[in-house]
């Protein structure tokens, strides 16, 4: 998880470098992107499925070692065919292990508490990624090359591998018979793929265009016809029963939210950071840092307590408020801005994220059964790149379009940029109120139902045998 993570941010530090070496231009250069979010995206819920089906163990010693062997293609790279080949590949090893990562951790730890702290582990190693990545990224292409971005995650990956072999027990899976609906998964993936795409070509051909409109009628054409398979197939690759939980769906509706409008965040405040305030690649990364070193202290040392004390949903809530908080800040953030006033209580209130998204995790593999662990986790990540590559593609787009509003009517330009982050950072506390009404409705216990037992202190996960059961 977190070479993974690591992955997708340090590469962004990077890009001139790859641009200028191997003569990308600039269209081509954002496929060094685009190619792994496709593959990543695209193939998670297939990917779960598939290790519920054929063995989680299986799935996750596969794709480490594809991603792992796909770096090393990528830091050979003379060309920009052959990088953009290794970063599709980079996607789909990351696409297998990272979509039944979830599904082997609930069903390793069924006791809530030690579930808990292990979903805390999870979610601080997410903030660690990516505040690594920012730093390590600018020191490994200052210091080295940039190949050594995907240099490093040699060792991580064959440590990761050798580890695993030993640490987690075999599971035989169901079986292909148990879901092997061949249909339906081209079905998903091609929707996914379509809608994924078009979301991230947003910023080039506008989201009203005839080719954002005909890729986004398409997906959602195969992703509905996805949907009427499996409510008719034998088999299905993805049985609806799972949908039908409110934990997992409220879940992964209010994740999509907040991914959406907390990806902003990491995004537009460092663009504001180097084109208004006029730091540096550096100085932007240790900028930035505050938000993780809270995110990742507080996902790992308070957030299973406090589960365990008031029950996740209040956990996420409590969360999002805090989040409301960091955008609400920005909205209102000025040109000539002082770090220690203006940007430090920002960065402190991203702790939030340190609260829900252990608790969001929790909440959406508890209403998962065994058999569709690696299912759920798979739905999880996806729903997760979606709002990410949604929320960059248009809250990047909002920004864009008010910035050139301001500067047609003769704004300066660190006015014209700072008005436009307003905006985009506006829309995203919209987007949080709205994850803040599904959490404290959808996620509120019916009063009969399968769902209606009490609040549990603490993560159920999937369902386990009797013999098993805590």
């Amino acid at each position: 998880m977190l070479m993974t993570i690591l992955d997708g941010s340090i590469v962004t530090v990077a890009m001139p470098a790859i641009q200028s070496d191997l003569g990308f231009t600039p269209v081509g250069l954002s496929w060094v992107v685009n190619a792994y979010l496709i593959a990543f995206g695209s193939l998670l819920l297939l990917a779960g499925r598939l290790g519920d089906l054929i063995g989680r163990k299986r799935m996750f010693l596969a794709g480490t070692g594809i991603f792992t062997a796909a770096s090393l293609l990528a830091g050979v790279a003379t060309s920009p065919g052959v990088l953009v080949a290794a970063r599709f590949l980079q996607g789909v090893g990351s696409a297998m292990s990272s979509a039944v990562g979830l599904g082997i951790l609930v069903t390793l730890f069924t006791v809530p508490g030690e579930r808990a702290r292990a979903i805390a582990v999870f979610s601080f190693t997410g903030a660690a990624g990516a505040s690594l990545g920012q730093v390590l990224g600018g020191v490994l292409t200052d210091a080295l090359a940039w190949n050594w971005i995907f240099f490093i995650n040699l060792p991580i990956g064959l440590a990761t591998l050798l580890v695993a072999l030993h640490a987690l027990p075999s599971d035989r899976g169901l079986g292909l018979g148990a879901g092997a609906d061949v249909l339906g998964a081209l079905l998903v993936t091609g929707g996914l793929m379509t809608g994924i795409y078009a979301v991230v070509k947003i910023e080039e051909y506008g989201a009203g265009s005839a080719h954002t409109l005909g890729l986004g009628a398409l997906a959602v054409a195969l992703l509905t016809g996805f949907l009427v398979r499996q409510a008719k197939a034998a088999s299905p690759l993805m049985p609806l029963r799972i949908l039908r939980s409110r934990s997992v769906s409220g879940a992964n509706a209010v994740q999509m939210l907040m991914v959406a409008a907390l990806f902003s965040f990491q995004i537009l405040v460092a663009l504001y950071l180097q084109k208004v305030l006029g730091y540096g690649a550096a100085e932007t990364g240790l900028a930035m840092l505050p938000a993780a070193a809270v995110i990742g202290a507080v996902s790992l040392t308070v957030s299973a307590p406090l589960i365990a004390r008031f029950g996740e949903r209040n956990v996420l809530l409590a969360g999002l408020v805090l989040l409301l908080g960091v955008l609400g800040l920005l909205t209102r953030v000025p040109v000539h801005a002082s770090y220690v006033t203006d940007l430090l209580p920002v960065m402190l209130l991203a702790a939030g994220f340190g609260l829900a998204l252990p608790a969001l995790t929790s909440l959406a593999m508890s209403g998962a059964e065994e058999k569709d662990a690696g299912l759920a986790s798979g739905l999880f990540n996806t729903t997760q790149q979606i709002g990410m590559a949604l929320g960059i593609a248009v809250l990047s787009t909002l920004a864009a379009t008010r910035t050139e509003s301001l500067t047609a009517a003769g704004r300066p330009s660190a006015e014209a940029l700072t008005g436009g982050y307003h905006l985009a950072f506006a829309v995203g506390a919209g987007l949080l109120l709205v994850a803040l009404a599904i959490a404290f409705t959808v996620l509120r216990r019916p009063a009969a139902g399968p769902d209606s037992r009490p609040e549990p202190v603490a993560p159920e996960g999937a369902k386990v045998p009797a013999t098993t059961a805590p």
